[in-house]
This record gives structure tokens, sequence and C-alpha cells, in this order.
């Protein structure tokens, strides 16, 4: 094996611990916008900085994809068929070699489907493509594709990826299987797992676990990651068990207080305004200030102790009695209350006018009746109300 071909698959495969955590976003060759991956660039940027490699299409790479990145590219080469279409597996290589060098892929990937339609075709063409690629020193990854006439127990795993290998396949890429160990001891080269579709949080740290217990080098996780409500999480979540050696309750407690960290860390930006809602409060304190206006409401009140003298036309009915009048002469001291009571030592100098009008009391009546239009004056108000 030359040195440029070592060099590559050691940057998928960590040689300090001989672990891999591929990330892949490939699904688009075939599934068309898969849900939650319908922007690449979006889906791509917060995740690429926690995977050893990025599995992809030529289009998301050259569009999705920064140029600065020093993330290793495996680039899918295999294509042809749509989920919509007759057969999965009718796949050719879509991709030449000398694009695959202009994008610096650090290794090529493409699918075959033992024992379905076309095997023939797909087996052939893995074995094309690693004739070119080892002029070049590009390490090729075989993908062990499932469908569903095809098996996925160890049986059919080992005899797909042992196949694989004798190609001359320097990666194998399969799924996890009960008695896994047994696809592993089967298989001369690295077994990476791949993810299959999303699956619980939980369910997916425990295969990650299982995979890595089982003898695979890694897992190429997809759906498990970014079809996550916490992608981020989930991805360093994985990564403490690929390359940390966490079992699965440590790495789904760390999933779980990234995910909280994350949360609490939205609250703050939405409790910012309601930081505000004090400065708004402010406003509030000048409440009191409004208040104060509400301290002048008795003076405005005072006005509604006039209301009993807009009664007294209501008094006046009955009022009539000279004696009568009298008391709302003495009501009306009783609005000088307020005043210190000055007004009451004034009653008695009101009143003796008072008994020297009773003296002459013939005219005083005509003086009272001449005085109630007067007070009438201001009560042709209320009339104005009862119109009303």
């Amino acid at each position: 094996m030359d040195w440029g071909l070592k060099n590559r698959i050691s940057q998928i495969i960590k040689p300090q611990n001989n672990r891999a955590l591929m990330l892949a976003v490939d699904h688009g060759y075939f599934l068309g916008p898969t849900e939650k991956l319908e922007n690449p660039k979006k889906v791509i940027e917060p995740l690429l900085k926690y995977c050893d490699s990025l599995m992809l299409t030529r289009g998301v790479q050259r569009t999705s994809v920064p140029t600065s990145t020093n993330v290793p590219m495996v680039l899918r080469v295999s294509g042809g068929s749509s989920i919509i279409g007759e057969d999965l597996s009718k796949e050719e290589i879509t991709v030449s070699i000398k694009d695959a060098i202009r994008l610096n892929a650090s290794a090529l990937a493409m699918s075959i489907f033992v024992g379905s339609k076309y095997e023939h075709q797909t087996i052939v063409n893995l074995g094309k493509l690693v004739n070119e690629a080892e002029e070049y020193g590009i390490p090729v990854l075989a993908v062990t594709a499932v469908g569903k006439e095809l098996g996925k127990d160890a049986r059919y795993l080992s005899l797909a990826c042992r196949i694989a290998a004798e190609q001359g396949a320097h990666i194998v890429k399969t799924y996890y299987c009960e008695n896994f160990e047994k696809v592993v001891q089967s298989c001369p080269v690295p077994i990476i797992v791949a993810g299959g579709k999303k699956i619980p949080e939980r369910d997916a740290l425990q295969l990650t676990y299982n995979a890595i217990k089982g003898g695979a080098v890694g897992v190429d996780m997809g759906r498990n990651i970014w079809q996550s409500d916490n992608p981020v999480a989930m991805i360093r979540a994985v990564r403490s068990i690929v390359h940390g050696n966490s079992n699965v309750d440590q790495a789904y407690k760390l999933y779980q207080s990234l995910r909280n960290e994350r949360s609490n860390q939205n609250k703050p930006n939405q409790n910012k305004p309601n930081q505000n809602k004090p400065n708004q409060n402010k406003p509030n304190q000048n409440k009191p200030n409004q208040n104060k206006p509400n301290q002048n409401k008795p003076n405005q009140n005072k006005p509604n102790q006039n209301k009993p003298n807009q009664n007294k036309p209501n008094q006046n009915k009955p009022n009539q009695n000279k004696p009568n009048q009298n008391k709302p002469n003495q009501n009306k001291p009783n609005q000088n209350k307020p005043n210190q009571n000055k007004p009451n030592q004034n009653k008695p100098n009101q009143n003796k006018p008072n008994q020297n009008k009773p003296n002459q009391n013939k005219p005083n009546q005509n003086k009272p009746n001449q005085n109630k239009p007067n007070q009438n004056k201001p009560n042709q108000n209320k009339p104005v109300v009862n119109k009303k």
C-alpha cells in the first residue's frame, strides 16, 4: 500500500485509536430532498467540526461545504436510480476519477447490491473503480446496500462484506445485526456501520455502542444525527462513544445535558426583553405620579360633594319648607369641613343673619323663592341630564 493511500485512510480512520466517525449526507442522490436535509449547507455547517469525515455527492460538496475545511471528503461516485424508479440496484459509476481528484476526495464510495437483479453490474463496477482509484492512491469504500428482497442477518452481511473486500475495497460500510462479530471476523478490511433510518436517540447511541463493541471501527451516521431535534448534541454524544469510550448511559446523559444547555441558552434571549419589562415598569412607577392627580381626585370629589348641591333641587322639592332650606345651609359648611373647620366657625356668623332674616319672614319667603332660581342655575345642568 502506497504512502498516499495510507495517508488518506488515516484521515478517515484515526490511527490514534483506529476509530472513525463519518457523517452521511449523500441521501439525496436517490431520495432527493430528504426530510431535514432540504438545505444541506445549513445541516452540514454546525456538524462539520464534530465528524472525522463527510460522505456526500459532488453536487453537495461544491455547493454546501466550505473550501476552507480540513475534514476529509468521502465522495459518492455511483448512482442512476431513484426511490420512485423500477429498481434501486441499477447503478452505474457517475463520477470520473479526474473529477474526484479535482474535488480532493479522500475516498470514493459506491454501492453493491449482492443478491439483486443487478448484482453482476454493481460488483463489476466496484472492481473497475478500485483499478482506477489505485492508480492515484485513493481508497474505495464499498457500501453493502440492502433492500426489501435482501437480507440483513449475519449470513447475508458476511457474504456481501467479504465479496466487497475480495474486489479490493479498502473499507466496507454495512449494517449492524445479531452476531455482528461473525461479520467482522470474516471481513479482512475495516468495517463501518451505517446508522440507517431514524430511531430514538438512546437507541441510536445503543447501536453505536454495540457496533464498536462488536468490532466495527466506527459508524457512518446521517438521519439519526441531522433528523434529531438536537443534531449537535447527538453527534457529540455519538462521538463520545466512538472516541471517548463512553457507555450508552454516559452518552445519553451527555446528549440530555447538551440539549438542556441549548434550551437554557435560548431562554435568556427571550428573557432579555423581560429584563426590559422593568424598564417598561418605570412608566408604571410613574403611575404613582399619575396617582398624584388621583390624589387631586378628592379635589374632583369636591364637585362630587357639590353633587349634594345638585341634589338640593331634589331636596328642594320637599325643601320648600324654610327649615329644610336651612339644612342645606348647614350642609354648605359641611363641605367646608375639609377646610380645617374654619367655615364651621363661620357657621354661627352665617346663622346670625339667618336669625335676623326670620324677623322678616314674609319678604324672606320671596327672597328664598328668588334664590331658588339662583340655586337652580347651577342645577339647570341636571335638568339637562334629566332630559337626556
